[in-house]
């Protein structure tokens, strides 16, 4: 039974941390205290300032847009009072538009069939839409239920999590509100720990890559031979896939960590920074957390209960994980994405925002993907956030100094586009994972078994995506379960 008088200690202050203090208070609990690294909330949703004419605006390096898919992103904005953009932008406003390039440069146009006419573009592109239909009606029927965040009993041919399919919610359907917890059996849903690209193959859609690697792969998230297709559909769900398509997104004028900064403004508790979780101890049924503070200063503090929301794979280095979180922890991989944000010589930067599809593929790992343009009014002025991959499974990684340069040369020597000053360049951990074997045989069904152990409590990006959307359901689903 619940306790809302439970003194509970959450390690993390990036959105899973925060959507948990906000689904706690709003489940009557007040004694919590959010534990936070760093100098700042939001964890990768980080969207720096920087002045162009003049006037400083906020750029993003981590999380950029959403949809009206995000259910769980919308209540962490009516709890801060800070709302998106979108998807009618209008002048002076962060909007989303893109072109495609060649790895040489030119512009090139893969969807539009009246441009580079020719009879193989055009039969490509009917199989393409034909495949689109019929996967769409695939995740109707051979795989309902693939639809609601997380992925417990997926290797079992069950589902069991929040539905995706939320009515009521900026223009979806009339129905049921968020959430609305769905349950049930479907053995086809074990096909999910398949790698997405054998997914594809395996119900005859494998032209549908074509649509999904943008907003997944040159995103952060892998390569489609890697990658269970469970972690693909379920981030990129059918509705999510064709609003990306659309163009029908959303933005923040003041950045994605804003989000965040405002709900952490509005907790009862705000985070507190600069402040490490050193170690972490469990004995008899309490919860001890050691943390160090900005001037290096070590104190003690008790709790009955822990929700970690930060990586899981860290946890052995300061806590006292036992045998089982050990051995189920070191199974989590992660992705090693590099971006930096590029000012470049008067009038000479893109205009838009771009796509190099030939970079996202494991033999050019390492190579600018995308580069985000995203101020329309600043023109050829406006840095420009450029992303890369530098791993894949079964290949050495590239070094992230060579990626760096790597990225340089494609924006400088292949699209032309001469770099004056890179402001700010980072590596993120980002989209943890677990391999399709280690999906196949039960791995999130095994952390479930654990939810509750020594009054510990998992959330974070692991427990569904790596996205905003998803890390922010999974902690309402959490706390919705077990407090």
């Amino acid at each position: 039974m619940a306790n809302t008088s439970d003194r509970v200690c959450i390690i993390g202050g990036g959105p899973a941390g925060l959507a948990c203090a906000v689904y706690l208070e709003k489940k009557g609990y007040e004694n919590y205290v959010i534990y936070e690294k760093l100098n700042k909330v939001g964890g990768k949703a980080y969207s720096p300032k920087i002045e162009v004419n003049g006037e400083k605006r906020a750029y993003e390096t981590g999380a950029i847009m959403g949809a009206i898919t995000y259910h769980a992103v919308s209540e962490m904005e009516a709890f801060g009072g800070y709302y998106h953009k979108g998807p009618n932008f209008k002048k002076g406003e962060p909007n989303m538009r893109r072109e495609y390039r060649s790895v040489t440069g030119e512009k090139i146009e893969p969807f539009n069939p009246k441009v580079d006419k020719s009879f193989k573009k055009t039969i490509g592109l009917l199989k393409l839409k034909m495949q689109f239909k019929k996967l769409k009606k695939l995740m109707q029927t051979k795989y309902a239920g693939y639809d609601c965040y997380g992925h417990l009993g997926v290797a079992a041919g069950k589902y069991d999590g929040i539905s995706k399919i939320v009515k009521n919610a900026d223009g979806s359907n009339a129905g049921e509100a968020f959430p609305n917890y769905i349950r049930g059996t479907n053995p086809n849903l074990k096909d999910l720990a398949l790698p997405f690209r054998e997914f594809c193959e395996l119900n005859h859609v494998p032209e549908v890559q074509r649509i999904w690697i943008a907003p997944f792969t040159s995103f952060g998230y892998g390569y489609f031979d890697e990658i269970p297709a469970a972690y693909v559909l379920k981030y990129l769900d059918m509705t999510t896939a064709a609003e990306f398509v659309g163009m029908r997104l959303w933005t923040w004028q003041d950045g994605t960590q804003e989000i965040y900064e405002s709900v952490n403004r509005k907790l009862k508790h705000p985070a507190l920074l600069n402040t490490e979780v050193v170690k972490v101890q469990r004995p008899d049924g309490k919860v001890l957390v050691t943390v160090r503070d900005a001037s290096g200063s070590e104190t003690t503090e008790t709790f009955d209960k822990l929700i970690i929301t930060t990586p899981l794979d860290y946890f052995k280095d300061y806590a006292d994980a036992s045998q089982d979180e050990k051995a189920l922890f070191s199974k989590i991989v992660h992705e090693k994405y590099v971006d930096f944000i590029a000012r470049f010589e008067e009038n000479k930067g893109p205009v838009i925002s771009g796509y190099i599809f030939e970079n996202m593929e494991p033999a050019r790992l390492g190579h600018a993907m995308v580069y985000y343009h995203r101020w329309e009014d600043f023109g050829k002025n406006c840095p420009c956030t450029v992303y890369a991959l530098r791993n894949h499974t079964g290949d050495k990684d590239v070094p992230y100094d060579k990626t760096l340069q790597l990225m340089k040369d494609d924006i400088e020597k292949a699209l032309k586009f001469p770099i004056s000053e890179v402001l700010y360049a980072q590596e993120s951990y980002y989209c943890p994972h677990v391999s399709s074997e280690d999906y196949k045989n039960g791995w999130y069904d095994k952390l479930e078994k654990l939810q509750g152990v020594n009054n510990t409590y998992y959330a974070g990006e692991i427990l569904s995506f790596g996205d905003m959307e998803d890390t922010c359901a999974a902690s309402k689903d959490i706390v919705g379960r077990f407090f």
